[in-house]
């Protein structure tokens, strides 16, 4: 049984723009971009085009074992600059409107649930309780994450309490890690960066036994009151979705948390993949051959096209 639900919700467009320049020319070139968001009871995609320039000679688009929208592309001319646009239109909507963190399952309960059993129901979320190439397990995270996540509280409330914990002890730092930084680098100087912050929480979750996924996405930052939105000011964001049962909103089983912003995404939030950790969602990859050294540019403007729109959605049966 399906059940009507009046949420709000907001229409953003995002603007991705990525520039690689070459010291030496390219010869050959394959990428993989996921820059498509997602489109789903929560997100509807309403729009979508990525141009890249020189244009390639061979393009296609798939889903991966995750559910996201990948696009391959190759580049057979010679080349010393390679320029990525995507451009979405998308509306956000509310998914955790009437959350009540002390409802659902507790973290002893949800450890059990993905504990290996002989002979058990497989349980898909499972896959993402485990150590990433991006998100090892390490005794000094376990030891962090269990101070919230204690077996008798209820899940929702202990991982928002350990979100709390990681906005307040941590410092948003930017250009202070990249992605060769090992977690147990950034938990030792307390620093670092969106990305940072989610694969920090991801290996406290993960650690003690219970499961999270790493989200890419984009966020809305508004400019002061009266002032314009500034062009190429906003940027990729990436923040956390916790396996939380039993909480009965329209967001299902997953809890997202931004840990950077200490906040449950609400509609300033766009996603666009998910997966293990940053390497499963990279915007962009590829392998060339030739080019020497170069510079990589990225700019990301989201702005709102409307804000306060009242749709009706189905909770999911």
């Amino acid at each position: 049984m399906t059940t009507d639900l009046t949420v709000s919700a907001q229409r953003l467009t995002v603007e991705h723009e990525t520039l690689y320049r070459y010291a030496r020319a390219v010869d050959m070139a394959q990428h993989i971009a996921c820059l498509r968001p997602l489109s789903d009871e929560g997100q509807v995609l309403e729009q979508f085009e990525m141009s890249v320039s020189p244009l390639p000679a061979q393009h296609s688009t798939r889903r991966d074992a995750f559910g996201n929208s990948r696009a391959y592309f190759a580049i057979n001319a010679a080349h010393k600059e390679l320029k990525v646009v995507a451009r979405s239109q998308v509306q956000v909507r509310a998914r955790y409107q009437g959350l009540d963190p002390a409802k659902g399952a507790t973290c002893g309960e949800v450890r059990e649930l993905l504990t290996y059993r002989a002979e058990a129901p497989f349980q898909s979320a499972s896959e993402f309780a485990y150590a990433s190439p991006y998100v090892p397990t390490h005794d000094e995270l376990r030891d962090y994450g269990a101070q919230s996540l204690k077996d008798d509280r209820p899940l929702a409330e202990a991982v928002i309490e350990l979100m709390n914990r990681i906005h307040a002890d941590f410092t948003y730092a930017p250009a202070s890690t990249d992605i060769s930084t090992p977690i147990l680098a950034v938990f030792d100087q307390r620093k670092g960066v969106c990305q940072d912050f989610a694969h920090l929480m991801l290996g406290c979750l993960r650690a003690c036994g219970l499961a999270g996924r790493y989200v890419s996405g984009y966020l809305l930052t508004l400019p002061p009151e009266g002032q314009a939105p500034l062009v190429g000011a906003d940027a990729s964001h990436a923040w956390v979705s916790v396996w939380c049962p039993g909480l009965g909103l329209p967001a299902g089983d997953w809890l997202d948390l931004d840990p950077t912003n200490d906040c449950v995404p609400d509609t300033h939030h766009v996603r666009v993949a998910h997966g293990r950790d940053f390497g499963d969602v990279t915007p962009l990859r590829g392998v060339i051959r030739g080019g020497g050294k170069h510079t990589l540019l990225v700019r990301v403007t989201t702005r709102l096209v409307k804000e306060g729109l009242k749709e009706l959605t189905q909770a999911p049966k």
